[in-house]
């Protein structure tokens, strides 16, 4: 199992940003990764519109993943609607 962060940018209201979190963590457990640390970094203002938002709300997750296991979460967050953007970084050991 490798070591990524995640970091995920969810609406900033918090009736979608608790929708969003729960799927994301449910896709966690589903693929089987192990969450070690999770950061909510807060409300930020985005460097440009997404989906016609000017504010997400930012998540950093550190965790351990099978690295087959992540093209699956990649397809899983695609479909997600309640995400704004997500993004996968491998931490090298």
């Amino acid at each position: 199992m490798r070591q990524y962060e995640l970091t995920v940018i969810f609406p900033p209201e918090e009736d979608q940003y608790q929708a969003g979190r729960t799927t994301v963590l449910a896709d966690l457990a589903a693929q089987g990764a192990e969450i070690v640390k999770t950061d909510e970094i807060g409300d930020r203002d985005l460097a440009y519109e997404i989906k016609k938002r000017r504010r997400g709300r930012y998540v950093l997750f550190t965790l351990k993943a099978d690295p087959r296991k992540i093209t699956n979460l990649d397809k899983a967050f695609k479909l997600n609607s309640k995400l704004l953007r997500y993004l996968f970084v491998k931490i090298e050991e």
